[in-house]
């Protein structure tokens, strides 16, 4: 499995339109967590949040917030931001343009956000394009990531993707977990420990900021 663990300068140099990480003088770190709500995954992650008065943003799948509202509203209670990512977790690169922006338009049903994560982190320019038209929302932002923790990665160890965090962390960082079936046993074992580590050296943990912030709909 192929994928960069840390962003390289030239990817967000030439999708600079994309947001990779935040231009910040404090230290934060932005935790992010993909393809929730999760029955058990997303209610561990919200408590271990909340024992480091932590904030974080939960890209969301429409379908999983359909059959979970009440984990969804758990979320926003909590304090959380949450995005879109899509209705059924589409690969923008093997989906044909409207079919992919018709899935967005329906995750957005459930999921009121001005943010939006392609799920594999795979988008077409068109689409891309017209993400801002589809969430009807002209502060709409395509959210990408500069730490990738690798936690669905059956071919790395636990050990593997704490350091894959650990390492590659820094002020202003937007990291991705995954609050999934697939992930959980490397997420179980990471985010605790990425929460103590990062705390320690004196770092904060925030959600990312929604610039179209509306009242969340179920």
């Amino acid at each position: 499995m192929r994928y960069f663990v840390k962003t390289p300068w030239w990817l967000k140099k030439i999708y600079s339109s994309y947001t990779w990480d935040v231009r910040t003088n404090e230290k934060y770190v932005y935790l992010s967590f993909d393809d929730g709500p999760h029955e058990k995954a997303t209610l561990f992650v919200l408590d271990q949040l909340k024992k480091y008065s932590a904030k974080a943003t939960f890209f969301c799948i429409g379908k999983n917030v359909a059959s979970l509202p009440g984990i969804y509203e758990q979320i926003l209670e909590a304090g959380h931001t949450v995005g879109n990512h899509t209705h059924n977790h589409l690969n923008g690169w093997k989906t044909k343009d409207p079919e992919y922006l018709d899935d967005v338009k329906m995750a957005s049903k459930y999921i009121d956000s001005s943010l939006f994560r392609p799920p594999y982190g795979k988008i077409t320019s068109f689409q891309a394009k017209h993400i801002k038209a589809v969430l009807k929302d002209e502060h709409a932002k395509i959210i990408m990531w500069d730490v990738l923790s690798g936690d669905f990665d059956k071919g790395i160890t636990r050990e593997d993707c704490l350091n894959n965090v650990a390492l590659n962390t820094k002020r202003g960082s937007i990291v991705v977990f995954h609050d999934s079936e697939k992930a959980f046993n490397h997420l179980e074992y990471c985010l605790p420990r990425v929460l103590e580590l990062f705390s320690t050296k004196g770092f904060q943990f925030k959600s990312l900021p929604d610039p179209g912030v509306k009242k969340q709909i179920i």
